[in-house]
């Protein structure tokens, strides 16, 4: 049931987060992972793996967080554009140091043990109840935050108002929160906070993110829920990871997004 929930939940938590996210930045390419939360993850998830120090989960929401705290920061002082260069490089910058801890793996066992979490396969292995407990207070805190915000996102958006540094900071804030709930728990999942918002913007013409909330969500977690069955039933008697077989799978939605963009310029 866990393993079903936080299908749910991460179907969810990603589409919304990378909305708004294109919202914020007023980009179709706006994603979470821009900022670096997934290479922090990984870092996190890569260090606590190798070291012992704390729970692979645990690892991974310390280092996410202190990503968004960096972020937050960095936000208040620099302007959009700016601010996805620096997270394009401040993502690299911590890939790099996870590349590192990583490549000293003490045993294959441990290396083992963080490219499973990596895999996303929602097996919830090492994650404990106070994990469980923290990301979902996340989950909520980033969900209540996104409605809230909903208006003044939808405004700032179609540029009737623009929103001050201290507001998008603490935006990108929740932000950050409702997608650390699933990937500190689930490991990265790739395409689904970037091509189904896309995809969404595509079938629903309308600017209100509301709607977009709504559609990505179904989209979400309709996608997820295909991949995590296919994963589980019909794996052909292999290990597939769901990053790995969820960009598969999606393969027509991408095709999709770009004839329609293309057709839209023509």
């Amino acid at each position: 049931m866990l393993s079903v929930l936080y299908v749910l939940l991460s179907g969810i938590a990603l589409p919304v987060g990378g909305i708004q996210m294109q919202y914020l930045w007023r980009n179709q390419l706006g994603d979470v992972y821009s900022l670096g939360l997934g290479s922090a993850a990984c870092l996190g998830a890569a260090a606590a793996t190798m070291s012992g120090w704390c729970s692979l989960t645990v690892g991974s929401f310390v280092c996410t967080l202190l990503c968004t705290i960096v972020c937050f920061f960095v936000t208040l002082k620099v302007n959009t554009q700016k601010l996805i260069t620096f997270g394009i490089l401040f993502g690299t910058f911590i890939g790099s140091l996870g590349t590192i801890v990583v490549t000293n793996a003490p045993n294959g066992e441990l290396l083992k043990k963080y490219y499973l979490w990596g895999a996303a396969n929602f097996r919830l292995e090492d994650v404990t109840g106070g994990d469980i407990v923290f990301s979902l207070l996340l989950f909520a805190v980033g969900m209540a935050a996104a409605l809230g915000a909903a208006r003044s996102l939808t405004r700032h958006f179609r540029g009737e108002i623009e929103l001050s540094p201290l507001h998008k900071a603490l935006l990108l804030l929740s932000i950050m929160f409702l997608v650390t709930s699933a990937v500190s728990i689930c490991g990265p999942i790739g395409f689904i906070s970037l091509g189904v918002p896309n995809l969404s913007r595509i079938v629903c013409k309308s600017t209100d993110i509301r709607a977009h909330y709504l559609i990505s969500a179904l989209m979400g977690v309709g996608l997820l829920l295909i991949t995590y069955l296919v994963v589980e039933y019909v794996n052909f008697g292999i290990y597939l990871p769901v990053s790995a077989t969820m960009a598969i799978l999606a393969l027509p939605l991408m095709a999709l997004l770009f004839i329609r963009g293309r057709a839209g310029d023509a």
